[in-house]
């Protein structure tokens, strides 16, 4: 039995779920580990790509439907053998250490039952997310009033381990046992949910999920589009399934408010993209990328193939070759989208960086000389 397998479900993000292959890969270098890509009938050549990039070193289930996130990765559960299991979003990279951290964290502590991690947004600010208190109807009306500090435990130290109560799906390690004796995740959350429902199984089980303060960033979201009426749907139906599920049995005093907040919470989003979108359309708000300034910094050969391709594309860019991280006395405008060459720097070394400019707003965006790909928040560029 292998100690870990790594599951990713994609969908339509191929350079992204690259990206997160190779970091996976670093990571469990000492480790034996599997990795299993469910693809969920992506349309950009996505199966292709993998079979041609990785071979032999990934297990890929090609779905002929889009099965959602509780489905795809329950196929790859049931056909693996591990002590440990991680969810992995595809929108991700991981840090050198951050296996390894999590998996000598369970090995010590057999009441964990999940993993969680500190996780990185785009513009190299710390995700809330990263850990969560349970959406009781109590927390979830203080949420939805805006008082979130319950909900994000806020008052919890992002430097040390500590018991919390939500996972976030986006990196979520699991014990193989645990899941056998609670259930894998509820194919009735199609997307966004599941995540807490199992955390709250795996207490109601009798086990604990823990925060570990090991570094990942998450772009959120690059395969959902999240200003679209599909997402609103998904996202607040998942919020009803997980109300009713472990609340439905509450006094009608207790459920008529929460379920009408949350009515009105959708009602609410649906008006602002709405709104949005007309003024878009009347050319309101109008984001022009080209003006977005770009910072380039690797080795020579990574500055080379970068000056290139700016020039091609347009790029408002910079560039800085160097050996180290981070740069002494750069002066790097806010709003700047800071690209790393990950083919010499170490993931944990962009993540260190970023976050220490996390100040100036910039966003991280990677190179691969490899695939000759920039992997920004926003888009691809090559």
């Amino acid at each position: 039995m292998k100690k870990l397998t790594v599951v990713i479900v994609s969908y339509n993000v191929r350079y992204y779920l690259e990206q997160c292959i190779v970091s996976v890969q670093r990571a469990a270098q000492d480790i034996d580990y599997e990795i299993y890509v469910v693809d969920n009938d992506s349309r950009d050549d996505t199966v292709r790509y993998v079979t041609k990039r990785f071979r032999d070193e990934v297990n890929l289930v090609e779905s002929q439907h889009n099965l959602g996130f509780a489905r795809a990765n329950n196929i790859a559960i049931r056909q693996s053998e591990s002590e440990y299991v991680l969810l992995l979003n595809p929108d991700t990279f991981i840090s050198e250490d951050s296996l390894r951290q999590v998996i000598t964290f369970m090995d010590e502590h057999p009441k964990a039952g999940g993993v969680g991690v500190k996780m990185f947004n785009s513009n190299a600010t710390i995700a809330r997310e990263s850990r969560r208190g349970l959406p009781t109807p109590w927390v979830s009306l203080q949420k939805m009033m805006g008082f979130s500090r319950r909900y994000y435990l806020s008052d919890l130290p992002w430097d040390q381990p500590a018991q919390i109560e939500v996972m976030s799906g986006a990196f979520c390690m699991l014990r193989r046992d645990v899941l056998n004796k609670i259930g894998l995740l509820d194919k009735d959350f199609f997307m966004y949910g599941e995540d807490i429902d199992l955390s709250y199984r795996i207490l109601k089980g009798g086990f604990e999920n823990w925060y570990v303060p090991a570094s990942i960033v998450h772009y959120k979201g690059e395969s959902t589009q999240k200003s679209s009426y599909r997402y609103v749907h998904v996202f607040y139906q998942a919020m009803l399934i997980f109300f009713r599920k472990h609340y439905g049995h509450l006094s009608f005093f207790v459920t008529i408010p929460i379920k009408t907040a949350i009515y009105f919470r959708a009602f609410i989003a649906l008006i602002r993209m709405q709104y949005d979108r007309m003024r878009h359309s009347l050319g309101f708000d109008m984001r022009d990328h080209t003006d977005t300034n770009y910072f380039f910094v690797g080795s020579a050969a990574m500055i080379e193939q970068c000056r290139k391709l700016a020039r091609r594309k347009g790029l408002l860019a910079r560039f800085q070759t160097t050996r180290e991280l981070p740069l002494p006395h750069v002066d790097i405008e806010p709003g700047t989208c800071v690209v790393y060459d990950t083919d010499f720097f170490s993931f944990q070394q962009v993540i260190d960086d970023a976050a220490r400019l996390a100040d100036k707003s910039i966003t991280i965006g990677t190179y691969c000389r490899s695939s000759k790909t920039i992997i920004t928040p926003t888009e691809i560029i090559r």
